[in-house]
């Protein structure tokens, strides 16, 4: 690993890689063709400096929000430095975005110029505009993109070409050879690099200042933890819009690595896993679980000797990473115990397992990591919290699977799982990041107990955009940042997440729930793609259920059960006794759940969780939105009595 620097700005990681490695390859896109297009890191610095001499003389100036409408493309990166190079800041969102979202996101900050990906993002801007009466510039990244193509006229805001934006711009750089040197010693550390609306959940965004400082000082950290090598490949797959994915590629700037653009598509992301091999891929929990079912599938539809062979070593590889992890101290306790009786209890199955693990290395997970390319060094998972079971498959077959954790609010990293000295289910805070654990009277929690989660450190934001009440809620005049989420110690200084605080359920009898680990453990069935836990004020927990009717559906065809639709589906006795054959089997006080943690009613729900509906553009499930939804269903489980 190359020796970490500490850069100040996002513009001087640009100038340091250039010095470094001009001529190694920044990004891959697919073609037309459908091959990978490779580019330097010199053709990046000197699109970016064009677009932004282009964006210049469009009036953009030093502390001027200009809203960024696009997925994951090679511009996206492009034209978030240009904008940076400018002192100016970017605002981003995906081009999923509703319009009542938009009105807040680029009405707050009042944005004069806005870079959208198509013709049918300008359009969804343009409904809006007499709502945004700032607004006077549009910039279309698509390079098929003609004006003819819009549904509503521009009127009085002016339409351009990215590809014309970037040819201007090269006219006045050929002019001024200095313009994007001098411009990116301009810029400085307290900048704000960004403005990322969050928080849709709960109602109106909250806009989230991100400066360059909170950006670099996690770029030498994580660089510390994670072994990136320069040359490296990063397989590309999140909204780029989402900060998680912003931090990966701002790393691959710093490490001088180059990102190969996908799609999180099982058929495109495997076809990819072969075409560019690369070693480390940032994504969410939800698509290294899509992963993990896709393998068992895959080895179930071949049925016979290869689903029982696979099968087997999944349970065994299982078995043997556990154990293995004991051995080695890299399994998580959360009280002291005798660590030299821990080692001899696992020394004698470790050593018989070990001939048989190494046959279903093999003949089994050899195959699986082959499909990844063969170069896999580790996967990163963050947004979200990854489930035990998924964390343990990958452990099973020799993939390495970095858990990380973080906020919008914290650029976004505050742990990560330790690349060198990976502890199983676990988080490792960030080097030089404070993390305190406290309890309900503000003390200091000891292992094993739960506590709120508390942060400080050089990652953590500005505050809320013009809204200093919001950004007083949770940031602290001494620096700490209230997280909302819930945390529990293990003995050796790592933690876990247990849960939401603001989510949680009290029961009658006053117990207190957290959703967030029951949910979790839930949708690592096969047969369950949502679940959403309630009981808020009742006698016992209850759970919608939103079915894998892809898996559910084979099931039934397998054990020749015949069925109309999924309304059907969701009816048929079988059904219900396979869904409460998983709740039962995972929620019990084997896995770690408490009595009043048991799940004794549940209903099935056809509809799934959409964007915009009943899931935030984060992904975050909209409780409030989907219990209004249910209410009916919800009152008729709590009618059916008491158990």
């Amino acid at each position: 690993m190359e020796r970490p620097y500490y850069p100040k700005t996002i513009l001087s990681v640009l100038q340091e890689t250039l010095k470094r490695s001009p001529e190694h390859i920044s990004q891959m896109t697919r073609s037309d063709e459908g091959s990978f297009v490779s580019r330097t890191f010199k053709e990046l610095s000197d699109d970016a400096g064009a677009i932004a001499a282009g964006l210049r003389q469009l009036g953009v100036k030093p502390g001027d929000p200009v809203g960024l409408i696009s997925d994951n493309r090679k511009e996206w990166l492009v034209t978030d430095l240009a904008i940076l190079g400018l002192r100016a800041m970017d605002v981003p969102r995906g081009r999923d975005t509703l319009s009542s979202e938009l009105i807040y996101i680029l009405g707050i900050p009042e944005c004069s110029l806005v870079v959208a990906e198509n013709a049918e993002q300008t359009d969804k801007i343009l409904s809006l505009k007499d709502s945004l009466t700032k607004l006077s510039h549009l910039v279309i990244l698509d390079p098929g993109f003609d004006e003819s193509q819009l549904k509503l006229p521009p009127g009085q805001i002016k339409i351009h070409k990215y590809a014309q934006i970037m040819e201007e711009g090269k006219q006045i750089i050929s002019k001024d050879p200095l313009f994007w040197e001098r411009a990116i010693n301009e810029v400085l550390p307290e900048d704000v690099a960004t403005l990322i609306f969050t928080s849709g959940t709960t109602g109106e965004p909250k806009g989230v200042m991100l400066t360059h400082k909170n950006f670099c000082f996690q770029l030498k950290e994580v660089h510390k933890v994670i072994d990136i090598q320069p040359g490296d490949v990063w397989l590309s797959v999140l909204p780029v819009w989402h900060v998680f994915e912003r931090i990966a590629q701002y790393i691959a700037l710093y490490t001088s690595s180059s990102l190969a653009y996908s799609k999180p598509i099982g058929k495109i992301l495997l076809q990819d896993f072969l075409s560019v091999r690369p070693m480390w891929m940032a994504s969410v929990p939800r698509i290294w679980e899509a992963l993990r079912v896709g393998i068992k599938k895959n080895a179930q539809d071949q049925g016979g000797a290869v689903a029982l062979i696979f099968r087997f070593f999944e349970s065994l590889g299982s078995l043997y990473a556990g154990l293995k992890a004991r051995a080695q101290g890299r399994y998580p306790h959360f009280s002291y115990h005798f660590r030299l009786g821990e080692i001899l209890w696992t020394f004698l199955p470790l050593i018989l397992l070990y001939p048989l693990n190494a046959l279903g290395d093999l003949l089994v997970f050899s195959k699986i990591r082959s499909r990844l390319g063969g170069r896999f060094k580790a996967g990163i998972s963050g947004g979200g919290t990854l489930g035990e079971d998924v964390d343990l498959f990958f452990a099973a077959t020799g993939i390495k699977l970095l858990n990380g954790y973080g906020l919008t609010e914290t650029a976004p990293v505050i742990a990560i799982r330790n690349y060198f000295n990976p502890v199983l289910f676990t988080l490792e805070p960030l080097p030089d990041t404070q993390i305190q654990i406290i309890n309900e009277e503000g003390k200091p929690c000891g292992p094993g107990e739960k506590g709120l989660i508390q942060v400080r450190g050089g990652q953590i934001m500005k505050g809320y955009y013009k809204n200093p009440k919001a950004t007083e809620t949770i940031l602290d005049s001494s620096g700490w940042l209230n997280t909302g989420d819930l945390g529990m110690w293990t003995t050796g200084g790592q933690f876990v997440i247990r849960g939401r605080a603001k989510d949680t359920i009290v029961l009658s009898g006053g117990e207190n729930v957290e959703p967030g680990p029951i949910e979790t453990r839930l949708r690592e069935s096969s047969f369950i793609e949502q679940a959403l836990v309630v009981g808020q004020d009742q006698k016992f927990l209850g759970v919608l259920i939103q079915p894998d009717f892809n898996t559910v559906e084979i099931y039934l065809k397998q054990n020749n059960i015949p069925y109309i639709d999924r309304t059907h589906v969701c009816e048929l006795p079988e059904v219900q006794e396979l869904i409460n054959e998983e709740i039962a089997s995972r929620i019990n006080g084997k896995t770690g759940f408490r009595p009043f943690e048991r799940i004794v009613r549940f209903a099935l729900i056809e509809k799934p969780f959409t964007l915009g509906e009943e899931l935030s553009a984060k992904q975050e499930v909209k409780r409030h939105v989907i219990t209004q939804m249910y209410e009916k269903k919800i009152l008729k489980m709590y009618k059916k009595g008491d158990d």
